[in-house]
């Protein structure tokens, strides 16, 4: 079981560069690099899959994992593909373009190939769960499977009170305080952040599943110290100004919760 672990690791950190180079190639002429994020989630579904299929584990666990995965990845693919493809470059990737000075291409492909290895990193959870040869599932799979069901239901209902936020022309210049969004500032990334809980718990039914903490704790780290959270309160301030202070002030950042007074 062990003699397998290194070999899938590399072929599917191999197919994750391959797909971002070829995303890399696509987004110099479309001139948005948030297509990056289209392939990120994508990426996610197809190693799970991938790895469901080239290990050697018990079927029902691993494809059980790989479908949690493959339903979760492609919902926020296509999510993200109607958001990105024919609009305007994420404000995040703008700054970056501005930030960065020279080879800023060449920037970005490295940027790319970064998004190829965490997702192959984060993915080591799926690998161990496929090649888990007990029969049957335990607690704990049970468990990740109930959490991921909560975490998915509320990624897409953050997801959706702000897509028809964002519909009302109304609402332009102004912060959705719709639903989820009156208690969190971030509700899509807390739930986000839940869907990996879900994979780490249901990994602890197998061999090395502690080693799944890597996933929550990471989506942690990027959501408050890197890409998440910062640059997209740093955006928000830039195009709403005193509203999203007051929203700020106010309102959860991350978990769920009632108002400030």
């Amino acid at each position: 079981m062990i003699d397998m672990i290194l070999p899938m690791f590399l072929t599917g950190l191999a197919v994750m560069g391959g797909l971002m180079l070829a995303v890399w190639l696509i987004h110099i002429p479309l001139k948005n690099a948030g297509i990056v994020d289209v392939a990120w989630a994508f990426g996610l579904a197809l190693l799970a899959c991938l790895y469901a299929a080239m290990g050697s584990g018990d079927g029902i666990r691993k494809w059980t994992l790989g479908l949690m995965v493959a339903i979760w990845g492609l919902r926020l693919t296509l999510h993200l593909f109607v958001r990105v493809i024919g609009h305007e470059e994420d404000g995040r990737y703008q700054q970056m373009r501005k930030n960065w000075t020279g080879n800023i291409a060449l920037k970005f492909l490295g940027f790319f190939q970064f998004q190829a290895l965490l997702n192959a990193v984060l993915a080591i959870p799926f690998l161990l769960v496929a090649i888990n040869p007990s029969p049957g599932l335990s607690a704990f799979e049970f468990t990740g499977m109930a959490i991921w069901l909560v975490a998915l239901a509320g990624e897409s209902t953050a997801d959706q009170q702000l897509k028809t936020f964002k519909n009302n022309p109304a609402n332009k210049g102004k912060t959705c305080r719709s639903g989820l969004w009156n208690y969190s500032r971030h509700p899509n990334y807390f739930f986000e952040w839940l869907i990996w809980v879900s994979f780490f718990v249901f990994g602890l039914g197998s061999p090395y599943g502690w080693v799944g903490i890597i996933g929550p704790a990471l989506m942690l780290y990027f959501l408050f110290k890197v890409t998440g959270i910062p640059a997209t309160e740093a955006q928000a301030l830039r195009t709403k100004g005193d509203d999203y202070k007051e929203y700020q002030r106010t309102t959860s950042a991350f978990f769920p919760w009632f108002k400030k007074g």
